[in-house]
């Protein structure tokens, strides 16, 4: 019997508990995101790093386009090289690496890599591939040389950050990080497959320079440590580290002149040079150039003259008189310049100074290689650079440049006087060099990137202070004093407002076609390996030409593994690598003598080409021609290079010979030697029955638009091996001299002595097993 006055319970209805606990949760969740609530500067550091991890995350991205188009794979032709060294270095250990000599490339003198390179970028993607399978991720070394120039793309990005920010402030050193992110002229080296020194050495320069203007802004011994071992670095890694070594003592130089000399100076300075230099001496390729050279010479005596300031900055501390101190300073400045000279003058005449290299004059004078180097005019990357050029990679950075450097100007420091001399000698040098826009990309991002910083900080303080004013006079009572201000404000700043608003959109609208741009640059110009060529069909489908692998293939496949292959020195990483066959001479051009050989063997009578080739062991000879696809890069374009380099040091090979009034021809006005040199027999063998064009007669040569001249070629002491599938490369065997002679005896028997080679083999057999004979010997 239930107790009087009692109520049982009973449980709520369950759209009461949900409701509850619905409140319950958004309780919880107001206090929480009250608690976590963040300061002004907190929320602008975390959009700030948010916003640096985007372009992280973006520079690494766009870069690969390749792969995604293609598959991931190593481009063009030095690239190669670094692939197969790093190969060996990660299957053979660094020991054997140092000192491993290369009896496939340059038949028959070898190489001796370990002396011969810029090892920087081989032992950091060994050491990527190691850290990588140290965490047990099963990657292939190929994937990680692949992908190692995006990598440092991305870490290039950070680097712009620090720098921006110590040269200007915190915005502008996010416009540079986003800049150099897309932008075209540091994508040309840093695509994914694009596995060159440059990859690594861009990081490398500039981090150098952010290391040593902090140092000089801080006066700091470890920034100056830092900055030293990035030099180091970057020595190790691409021999571009000549800009820095002059480029930092010319900016001493000027801040000696301009009367900025500073503690700070002298420690970052000493310590970068001395440090840097003894580092780089380990490098066997580099040794003691830093002392010997004459490329190094103004980083010696800049820091002699550092010395000479120290000491007259002492010496005036303790004379304490100024006219006194002015003749001291006459007669050491005078003596200081005598003894410079003087020392200068005998270690260069009596050959410890070394002089510059032909790469240094080709650089302050443009016609100095094609003058005297024609081998390395020949690179199309040394070209002098069209304004195009400028257009395609920098974009709306050509008018934001000026602009930066009008900001710089109007803020002069230690800092910006970098910058500014970095951005100037960079573009000089990127107009004489096509190759050269890579180092000026960084100067032009972080230039540009001040101007928008600048432009973008002014624009909207023009707007708040706009806003705040009229919020305070509205706020503040309505005085006649503060009417009339408000008045004469609203007078004189009737269109600021709407045209910062204009400004900023354009500002905005510009920098959107800027990333549109660099995209479609990336996309479609550096994002296709030239080792697979694409092309357009009739139908607007891609159609992909992979002649170059087809023939390397066939090349390991179907040759003896010692067999010795000739071909222009372009395409020798790629044989050694891929084809896995000894090659007469490769891509780094250091003996000038056995590529002429090469060229005057190509410019020569098949006759005298065949004495050539059989001097240099040459069992097979490699051939580009782009006549069928219409592929322009191939050796006809590229022979009178050829003569040139091979006329340099045979004058037997005059270039006049091949043209006719100066013009250059293949077709029936071709000059007779032209239309008899090897040459144009191993491209045009064949081809004269070819139709290769619907309404063009047979042999039309669609690369260079023409009817050939020859179309009845004859190989005489050659025959050809192989041509792929698209014509783009053919291999042609060199065919044994021989002899035979038979004499058939009483008894019936063949009396055969056949001569191969200067071999002769003598046997006597019945006429039924005369071809098993041939087979025998």
């Amino acid at each position: 019997m239930a107790r009087a006055g009692f109520r049982p319970s009973h449980p709520p209805p369950p759209e009461m508990a949900a409701t509850s606990a619905m409140d319950s949760l958004s309780s919880f969740a107001t206090s929480a995101i009250k608690s976590l609530k963040l300061r002004t500067k907190q929320q602008e550091l975390l959009i700030r790093v948010s916003t640096l991890c985007l372009i992280y995350v973006l520079a690494f991205s766009i870069r690969l386009f390749s792969v995604l188009r293609y598959e991931s794979m190593i481009h063009e032709f030095d690239p190669y090289f670094n692939y197969r060294t790093t190969v060996y270095l990660s299957e053979n250990g660094f020991y054997e690496f140092w000192n491993w000599f290369d009896s496939e490339s340059w038949y028959p003198l070898g190489r001796i890599i370990g002396g011969t390179l810029y090892p920087g970028l081989m032992v950091t993607a060994h050491l990527l591939h190691r850290a990588i399978s140290a965490i047990r991720f099963a990657v292939h070394i190929r994937e990680v040389c692949v992908l190692t120039a995006p990598f440092f793309a991305s870490n290039t990005t950070v680097v712009a950050y620090l720098f921006g920010k110590e040269v200007w402030d915190t915005g502008a050193g996010l416009v540079a990080a986003a800049l150099i992110a897309v932008c075209p002229g540091y994508i040309s080296r840093s695509v994914a497959g694009s596995y060159d020194n440059e990859g690594v050495a861009i990081f490398a320069l500039l981090l150098t320079f952010y290391l040593f203007v902090k140092a000089v802004n801080t006066g700091s011994l470890s920034w100056a440590l830092a900055s030293a071992f990035s030099y180091f670095y970057m020595v190790s890694a691409w021999g571009g580290y000549v800009f820095i070594i002059n480029l930092l003592p010319l900016y001493v130089l000027v801040l000696l002149v301009t009367g900025r000399y500073s503690m700070r100076l002298y420690v970052a300075y000493n310590c970068m040079y001395v440090l840097g230099c003894l580092l780089a001496m380990q490098i066997r390729f580099v040794g003691f150039q830093h002392v010997q050279s004459g490329e190094h010479m103004a980083a010696m005596g800049v820091f002699f003259l550092l010395q000479v300031f120290y000491f007259l900055d002492y010496v005036k501390h303790l004379l304490n008189d100024p006219k006194l101190f002015n003749d001291f300073l006459r007669i050491t400045v005078t003596c200081a310049v005598s003894v410079g000279a003087l020392a200068i003058g005998v270690g260069t005449a009596s050959g410890y100074i070394s002089p510059w290299t032909g790469r240094f004059y080709s650089l302050l004078d443009p016609t100095y290689a094609k003058d005297h180097i024609p081998i390395i005019a020949s690179v199309s990357e040394h070209q002098p650079t069209a304004w195009s050029s400028f257009m395609f990679d920098f974009h709306i950075l050509l008018f934001l440049f000026p602009a930066g450097l009008y900001f710089c100007f109007k803020r002069l420091s230690d800092a910006t006087i970098f910058i500014v001399m970095y951005g100037l000698t960079s573009m000089y040098f990127a107009g004489v060099m096509v190759r050269l826009i890579l180092v000026a990309a960084p100067a032009m991002c972080l230039i540009s990137a001040i101007a928008v910083s600048a432009t973008l900080k002014n624009l909207t303080s023009l707007l708040r202070s706009k806003s705040k004013v009229q919020t305070v006079s509205s706020s503040k009572g309505t005085s006649s004093t503060k009417a009339s201000m408000k008045a004469s404000l609203d007078q004189s700043l009737p269109f600021q407002r709407n045209g910062a608003i204009t400004l900023l959109l354009g500002a905005f609208y510009l920098l959107s076609r800027y990333a549109i741009h660099c995209t479609w640059v990336t996309s479609e110009a550096y994002s296709s390996p030239s080792i697979v060529l694409a092309a357009r069909g009739a139908y607007g489908g891609r159609v992909i030409f992979d002649d170059y692998r087809e023939a390397y293939f066939w090349l390991r496949q179907n040759t003896a593994p010692d067999a010795k292959i000739m071909s222009w020195w372009d395409y020798g990483y790629q044989i050694t690598a891929m084809g896995n066959r000894t090659v007469i001479v490769d891509n780094n051009t250091w003996n000038n003598t056995h590529i002429a050989t090469v060229g005057r063997a190509m410019a020569s009578y098949e006759d005298e080409a065949y004495e050539i080739m059989q001097s240099l062991d040459v069992d097979y000879v490699l051939v580009v021609f782009g006549g069928v696809t219409g592929y322009s890069s191939d050796d006809i374009n590229k022979f009178l290079w050829m003569v040139r380099i091979g006329g340099g040091v045979f004058p037997v090979i005059k270039e006049p010979d091949y043209l006719v009034n100066g013009e250059y021809r293949v077709d029936k006005g071709a000059a007779p030697k032209m239309l008899n040199c090897l040459m144009y027999k191993l491209s045009y063998y064949r081809f004269g029955e070819l139709t290769t064009e619907y309404g063009q007669p047979p042999g039309y040569d669609r690369a260079r638009g023409v009817e050939i001249g020859n179309k009845n070629v004859k190989l005489e002491h050659l025959e050809e091996a192989f041509t792929t599938s698209n014509w783009i490369q053919s291999m042609v065997m060199l065919s044994l001299p021989h002899s035979i002679s038979c004499s058939v005896g009483k008894d019936g028997t063949l009396c055969m002595n056949l001569t191969i080679s200067d071999h002769t083999c003598q046997t006597e057999t019945s006429i039924s097993s005369v071809a098993n004979t041939l087979l025998f010997c």
